[in-house]
């Protein structure tokens, strides 16, 4: 492999003066720029990265943790993330932490070996203080949707409680009175602000909640396909479905095809999130949107911001969620 020496002796100048042609970094004429970049094509030579980053003590390299990229949710939001960073000239390393503190651990420590301008981080652990985070201060971080209250990095929020009050709206306003929700691991706060909206939204109503209706999905196809059987065991069944995200809704559906049950003749349901696949399901999945690629573009610009200045305060950036209603939900047949 061609080094920057190579060139230069190639050219027939220093290695300084290739590297003010490589970087643009002073005048050089237009015969010596000419020479350096057809030694440049002759040999094939690529600059290392890593050598400017050390000299420069930046890599444009950001890093990212989440929960499974193979989620459609987290794949939407990284592939907003790899946009961004594609537009501003910034390389993105990826990591999958599994929902597990060891592996979180593990991919914080590469991503700091390999040097990454920042990180961020979108992880459902179930604890939202972990020691993960105690020896990372020095780290430029952005936190989406969930991190500790401690930390000093920005927080971009789903607005859960708000988006689970919208979608519980969305089926009172159709006239469902015996609702029931299918929710994620209790202790994360999407899950749980998630169902605080439901119930909220229930006793504005002034309408009790079935305990029996009330059961976790843990936020996966097969959970919503389990919580829905459950459901449908009991003796009395509810007439609509509000499904803490859209995976589990998905999995529900399949747990009334299977049952016999109509949607929406029968039963309503509604998930959230938005996902792309919401829209080919059948029938078509009313669901609460988040802004899933503007949460990505978000979370890099935020995060830049706070590499290029990490005096300012932190910060906490809302999201708001919104209704799209589709042929999954309908009015109450008397």
């Amino acid at each position: 492999m061609a080094t920057i020496k190579d060139v230069a002796k190639r050219a027939q100048v220093s290695t300084s003066t290739v590297s003010h042609v490589l970087n643009k970094t002073r005048f050089v004429s237009t015969e010596i720029t000419q020479r350096v970049q057809q030694a440049i094509h002759e040999l094939h030579y690529t600059p290392s990265a890593l050598a400017r980053s050390l000299k420069v003590n930046h890599t444009r390299t950001l890093g990212m943790l989440v929960t499974s990229s193979t989620n459609p949710f987290f794949a939407e939001v990284v592939q907003g993330v790899e946009q961004r960073c594609y537009e501003l000239g910034y390389s993105l390393v990826l990591c999958n932490t599994g929902g597990d503190v060891s592996r979180l651990q593990a991919g914080l420590d590469m991503l700091q070996q390999k040097r990454v301008d920042g990180i961020i981080v979108m992880c459902t652990q179930a604890s939202p203080d972990e020691s993960a985070f105690e020896h990372r201060a020095g780290m430029p971080m952005v936190m989406a949707d969930w991190g500790p209250a401690q930390l000093n990095a920005d927080l971009i929020k789903d607005s859960g409680h708000e988006g689970g009050r919208l979608a519980t709206e969305h089926l009172l306003a159709l006239g469902h009175r015996h609702i029931g929700c299918i929710t994620g691991p209790s202790g994360q706060r999407a899950s749980d602000e998630r169902l605080a909206g439901f119930y909220a939204a229930m006793a504005t109503a002034g309408l009790a909640v079935n305990p029996d209706w009330v059961q976790q999905g843990g936020f996966e196809l097969e959970g919503g396909e389990q919580a829905m059987g459950r459901i449908l065991q009991q003796a009395n069944r509810p007439s609509a479905i509000f499904a803490c995200n859209d995976m589990m809704a998905a999995g529900a559906l399949r747990a009334l095809a299977d049952a016999g049950i109509r949607v929406p003749e029968h039963m309503s349901v509604i998930g959230y999130d938005n996902i792309e696949l919401a829209g080919f399901l059948v029938p078509r999945l009313s669901s609460i949107e988040q802004p899933k690629a503007a949460l990505g573009a978000l979370a890099v610009d935020t995060l830049l911001e706070r590499i290029h200045h990490p005096e300012v305060p932190r910060r906490v950036l809302p999201l708001a969620p919104a209704l799209v209603a589709r042929e999954s939900t309908a009015k109450l047949a008397i």
